[in-house]
């Protein structure tokens, strides 16, 4: 079993994907107490650390605890295109960087960095590369989309696949070591008539909105449910259909699902508990804190489980260990 230690670890999405692919959690950090409560509650047997990874000595845990991975999913709202034209913070993006003293405390033989495919554009992005390569790690960079591996939802996000022994690993390796079947937005959404739905054209709804749902129903024509695509770059009008992936989950609301009675246009929002789904946590994951709109945060924050599992069960496949694995779910 690879034993981890998680950094940025959210919620536990992608932890829970680790853990599904042969992992075991010893350490998890994060500086928002709702992500460590909800790690908590998930992984009760991990130590959970409330803190910025700059104010941790990882050398106090360096007799401890014996990682063969160091997971990590830097800050990467500076990175992220949702932000438009806002400048970013470099002091958030420079979270990559402070991953290398867990590097010197632990020396695990992989290191997995997980953030949005801008990254590449940072100034300092071939810093970190470089960095890894002098410390001795071979880096396969991968941009992998997680509904290519099963999951609900549309999520690109890029992968550094890091490993002390000289392993490169591709894409096409991935993909064919462990194939799903393609999943849809209609596999998430809970039973009609489990939230209340309220008219599409009730008095006060915004204008966009209602433009946004009849492109769509001039395209669908009426009595087929469809999505509405709140904001973000939208190539297709603001609206999707079921029968593709979720466009990607952000940290604010943004899918309103329309639905039909009497053959009249109903809107309402997808809930967390559909949003988990998207993120492919599978049933057993909870997110027991916050209100809702926190738990849409959690959500927009973390990591597609089904692509952690997939390279966990690769890495662990690399290890030999992949005997001692279960089926996967």
């Amino acid at each position: 079993m690879l034993k981890f230690i998680d950094l940025f670890c959210g919620g536990g999405f992608g932890a829970r994907g680790a853990v599904r692919g042969g992992g075991q959690p010893l350490l998890a950090v994060d500086a928002w107490d709702l992500a460590t409560k909800t790690y908590s509650s998930n992984f009760p047997g991990a130590i959970i650390v409330q803190e910025k990874i700059e104010d941790i000595d990882p050398h106090k845990y360096k007799n401890e605890l014996y990682p063969d991975v160091l997971l990590t999913s830097p800050e990467c709202t500076s990175h992220s295109i949702a932000r438009g034209a806002k400048p970013g913070n470099e002091k958030s993006r420079e979270t990559a960087i402070g991953i290398f003293p867990w590097i010197d405390a632990f020396n695990p033989r992989w290191v997995i960095v997980e953030n949005v495919n801008r990254m590449k554009k940072w100034e300092r992005h071939e810093e970190l590369i470089v960095t890894l390569e002098e410390y001795g790690y071979t880096v396969s960079q991968l941009l992998l989309d997680s509904a290519e591996f099963g999951t609900p939802q549309s999520r690109k996000r890029l992968f550094l696949i890091c490993d002390r022994y000289g392993t490169e690993i591709t894409k096409k390796e991935l993909l064919a070591s462990h194939q799903k079947q393609r999943k849809s937005a209609r596999d998430i959404l809970d039973p009609p008539g489990t939230y209340k739905s309220s008219p599409l054209y009730k008095p006060g709804r915004a204008e966009a909105t209602i433009e946004r749902a009849k492109r769509a129903m001039r395209t669908l024509g009426k009595g087929v449910p469809f999505l509405i695509v709140y904001y973000g770059s939208d190539y297709a009008g603001g609206w999707q259909m079921l029968d593709a992936p979720l466009r990607t989950v952000t940290t604010i609301d943004r899918f309103g699902l329309v639905t039909w009675h009497n053959k009249e246009p109903m809107l309402r929002m997808l809930q967390p508990q559909e949003l988990l789904r998207a993120m492919g946590a599978g049933t057993g994951h909870k997110l027991p804190h916050g209100t809702r709109r926190d738990k849409v945060r959690l959500c927009g924050n973390g990591v597609c489980s089904p692509v952690m599992e997939v390279i966990f069960r690769k890495i662990n496949k690399i290890n030999g260990m992949s005997d001692c694995l279960p089926e996967a779910v």
